[in-house]
């Protein structure tokens, strides 16, 4: 296997991908699945590599060839094999049916798998592969349960079974893998949403084909490169001084909420900001003071949002905190009308799905309650694909979209990528406040939109990882922001 590439495809851009190799550059089908089933086979034996007893579950199409191919190498290798077919290999065609042929030449297929499972070792899935479009149900959603209840590790062939390949949920019901081999593209549902807890490791193998099956295709997102903080954050010039490092003003924070802005604002100070203010309820400025002196902090009423307050900073981080009630729709209201730099999250976009405009300069940054209320859908549906809702954001309110949760993605009208890194510790209370303040930090020292979005993202992500090495559970966002300025000196 290889090292994983961070361009992501379409299911039909690597059928695409497929097509070119055999009948652009001759390669034959047969050979492909070969070497797709011989590289899964290796990925199995170096991760189990006690001989034991093996079940191998295999659909029709492809990648139950790939599936038969696994079954025969590791009976030639003397492995015990119960192999099972989801489809009569009678009924099958092409290279699946050459694969499924050569595999019954030393095996005799199984009648009962759920019986085989309380035997085996570990388990290879191949039942359903990329071309999944509809909810997996009866004995095969039976089937899919027993694996996942059984006590031995899975490898799935190319994609899980029962995870849409295309938008990473799970159809009705999806094999937990412990390592999902996959081949020529890497699909980007493995990235999102549900996918986290069905792929384990993800393995990749290009299968040999020539980097010319991939020309003129342009990936549909990529993966946000480990190195992308230390290649974007250098060593700071020794004769800087806080003006060139940018103005962010956290707008945000009425009653019982001077918390968010206090994260926010100490979010952005780590990431680098050169001054950090914020415009609160008056009520919050000496806790926020006392909290974290080096912010400078002014309380407003509800008239006394002056533009010419705001339009002082660089960039205006607007939402934490701050409510849908009189004050806060004041405070939206006036920091909407920034001509400069804007990240937009919390109750900023709630207000924003009431009465929405379009900017090409701001991020918005909402998990998808917020989303499905800014694209006015139902959350499932956001759920059921995250790539077309962040899309359908951007679509709607221009900018940069940060759709927040398992795999953030983040998108605009040219460009859409996929974190790999953060934890569920991190679904707690103020972790999006301090993202909104890491995004403005990042922002206002000068960098685009789109990179100051991919960075902070990063950024907190793994500041939330590092966080979690002493447990995801009772992780909270102080915790993250303590280490935020490791994070950010890469």
């Amino acid at each position: 296997m290889q090292t994983l590439p961070h361009a992501l495809y379409t299911p039909a851009q690597v059928r695409e991908l497929d097509r070119r190799a055999i009948e652009h550059e001759g390669i034959p089908g047969r050979v492909l699945m070969a070497r797709a089933g011989r590289s899964a086979w290796q990925a199995l034996q170096q991760r189990w590599p006690q001989p034991g007893r093996l079940l191998v579950l295999c659909g029709g199409g492809n990648n139950g060839g790939d599936g038969y191919v696994i079954a025969r190498r590791a009976a030639e290798a003397g492995w015990s094999v119960d192999l099972w077919a989801l489809t009569d290999p009678s009924r099958l065609e092409g290279d699946a049916r050459r694969a499924a042929e050569a595999a019954l030449a030393i095996l005799t297929p199984i009648d009962d798998p759920q019986q085989a499972l309380a035997a085996a070792d570990g388990v290879v899935d191949a039942l359903l592969g990329t071309g999944l479009d509809r909810p997996v149900t009866g004995r095969l959603a039976a089937l899919i349960d027993a694996v996942n209840a059984a006590e031995c590790p899975v490898l799935s062939v190319d994609v899980p079974s029962g995870l849409h390949a295309a938008s990473g949920r799970v159809l009705g019901t999806a094999v937990r893998a412990a390592v999902t081999a996959t081949f020529i593209g890497l699909k980007q549902g493995l990235f999102t949403g549900d996918a986290a807890d069905h792929v384990g490791e993800i393995l990749f193998d290009d299968l040999g084909v020539p980097d010319a099956v991939h020309a003129g295709m342009t990936p549909a997102a990529w993966r946000l490169p480990a190195a992308a903080l230390a290649d974007a954050l250098g060593r700071r010039p020794r004769t800087a001084h806080k003006g060139a490092f940018g103005h962010v003003r956290v707008l945000g924070g009425d009653h019982g909420m001077g918390g968010a802005v206090r994260m926010a604002g100490e979010a952005a100070a780590r990431s680098g900001a050169g001054r950090v203010s914020v415009l609160t309820r008056s009520a919050h400025v000496g806790a926020v003071l006392a909290a974290r002196p080096e912010l400078m902090v002014a309380g407003m009423a509800a008239a006394g949002f002056a533009e010419a307050v705001i339009a002082e900073s660089d960039t205006v981080a607007l939402g934490p905190g701050l409510g849908q009630a009189e004050w806060g729709r004041c405070a939206f209201d006036r920091g909407m009308q920034h001509a400069g730099a804007l990240v937009v999250d919390a109750d900023a976009l709630n207000l924003l799905a009431g009465q929405p405009r379009h900017r090409d300069d701001w991020i918005l940054t909402p998990h998808p309650g917020e989303a499905a209320r800014l694209l006015g859908i139902d959350i499932q549906a956001v759920l059921d694909d995250r790539w077309a809702t962040a899309d359908a954001l951007v679509e709607r309110y221009g900018g940069v979209v940060v759709l927040k949760g398992a795999g953030t993605l983040i998108a605009d009208r040219h460009r859409r990528r996929v974190a790999g890194e953060g934890n569920p510790g991190m679904a707690s209370g103020g972790m999006g406040d301090v993202l909104t303040g890491v995004i403005a930090g990042l922002r206002a020292q000068g960098w685009p939109p789109f990179e100051a979005a991919c960075l902070g993202v990063q950024a907190h992500a793994r500041a939330g990882d590092r966080a979690a090495g002493g447990g995801e559970r009772g992780l909270l966002a102080g915790d993250v922001l303590a280490q935020l300025r490791g994070v950010i000196n890469p």
